[in-house]
């Protein structure tokens, strides 16, 4: 089959790989309809996140249709239109059983690389280093899908493939993001970052019944976006200082939850911004701490910081005494996809949410090396790419 393929940094290209085999009886194989280009695909396009092989299948945020089934697979059969979670998940053990799906204690088979890095190992990930499984990745024509009778999703007649795609990571993710937040009526939500996540945590945090959502980016058109489609405040933080500004725009209090959805490549127009690009690039730490340092200071005394951004490793100049002083709750994880994905799929379903909104450009999967450069670097507008393998 045809596969985008890694082969170091910045350099993505087309292949032919082996196709997807049953190799568990509770497997199933995946055709691949459409798939999208995450922000954290590009932590591994720039080199940030270890354990990448060359020629490793990327991708992690899909969904199909189901062209066979290993025999322990009930839930589904041939023919059916699934998404998928990018997170994978047993529904077994320990953490499934208590919701916490993206620390499943079972589908990660190379838990010791992580264990060895972190402590524990979190659960796998298509598409996203041998860190996280070393699983196919979705930028790809089919993909075997591990414990199928848990994670995907039937997509209902009248949904489209757009509108289904993104239950499968960015909106679950900015509903975990939103969720974590703890929003009571009358809230105030600040987001940073305009990306897809970002915007899903603008409309789930609306959803939960945030009062004013504030949306910090520095891009005219995806600020934009978060006001005509979010009904979130814009706020450019270029030529500014947001801590300020937030405090100004809360009567001095600050906002009552702040989300990072930006990551461990924040950008900052500071020489704190630049320093932290600076180390990173020379591998001297391997996350920018931008936007979740700018969350801690701006949050109010007793409010929650809620982090749904990519980090990797280690954070120079990470704000702890004003996390602590100020008694902040701070949360963050992967997203639990399977919590939510039900849900979200029931809301899509019914028309309260479009989520295709996000989509600006689509390609084939060999324009994927334009695609992402494409994305990388905003050009044309660009908010999603969805290949159509």
């Amino acid at each position: 089959m045809r596969a985008v393929c890694w082969n170091g940094i910045t350099n993505v290209q087309i292949e032919r790989v082996p196709d997807p085999q049953i190799i568990n009886p509770r497997d199933a194989i995946v055709k691949v309809t459409a798939t999208t280009i995450c922000g954290s695909d590009l932590h591994l396009y720039d080199g940030y996140i270890p354990t990448m092989q060359k020629g490793d299948v990327i991708g992690h945020e899909f969904m199909g249709e189901v062209v066979e089934v290993g025999k322990e697979v009930k839930t589904l059969r041939k023919g059916d239109r699934v998404v998928v979670p990018s997170v994978i998940a047993c529904g077994k053990c320990y953490y499934c059983r208590n919701n916490l799906w993206s620390l499943c204690d079972n589908s990660n088979p190379n838990a010791w690389m992580a264990e060895a890095m972190y402590g524990f190992a979190p659960a796998g990930i298509y598409g996203y280093s041998h860190l996280y499984g070393g699983y196919g990745g979705s930028h790809a024509e089919y993909v075997r899908v591990p414990f199928a009778d848990i994670g995907p999703v039937k997509v209902p007649d009248g949904v489209s493939d757009e509108q289904a795609l993104f239950i499968s990571d960015a909106f679950p993710t900015g509903y975990t993001g939103a969720d974590y937040c703890d929003i009571k009526p009358g809230d105030t939500v600040a987001v940073w970052g305009c990306g897809a996540v970002g915007l899903f945590a603008m409309i789930s945090a609306r959803m939960l019944g945030a009062e004013q959502v504030i949306a910090i980016d520095r891009f005219p058109e995806r600020l934009r976006v978060a006001r005509d489609y979010c009904h979130a405040v814009p706020l450019n933080y270029e030529g500014t200082d947001v801590v300020e500004e937030l405090k100004q725009m809360t009567g001095g209090r600050g906002p009552d939850a702040c989300i990072d959805a930006v990551g461990m490549e924040a950008h900052g127009p500071s020489l704190l911004g630049l320093y932290d690009k600076v180390r990173q690039t020379v591998r001297l730490t391997t996350d920018r701490a931008t936007a979740v340092r700018q969350a801690i200071q701006a949050c109010r005394k007793g409010g929650v910081v809620s982090i749904m951004g990519v980090y990797g490793g280690f954070l120079d100049k990470f704000p702890l005494g004003a996390a602590f002083t100020k008694g902040l709750t701070l949360r963050m994880s992967q997203m639990h996809a399977q919590r939510y994905t039900h849900m979200l799929m029931e809301r899509v379903a019914k028309g309260e949410v479009d989520p295709t909104f996000v989509v600006t450009h689509r390609m084939s999967l060999d324009e994927a090396a334009q695609g992402f450069e494409l994305f990388k670097h905003k050009e044309d507008e660009c908010l999603r790419v969805v290949f159509r393998p």
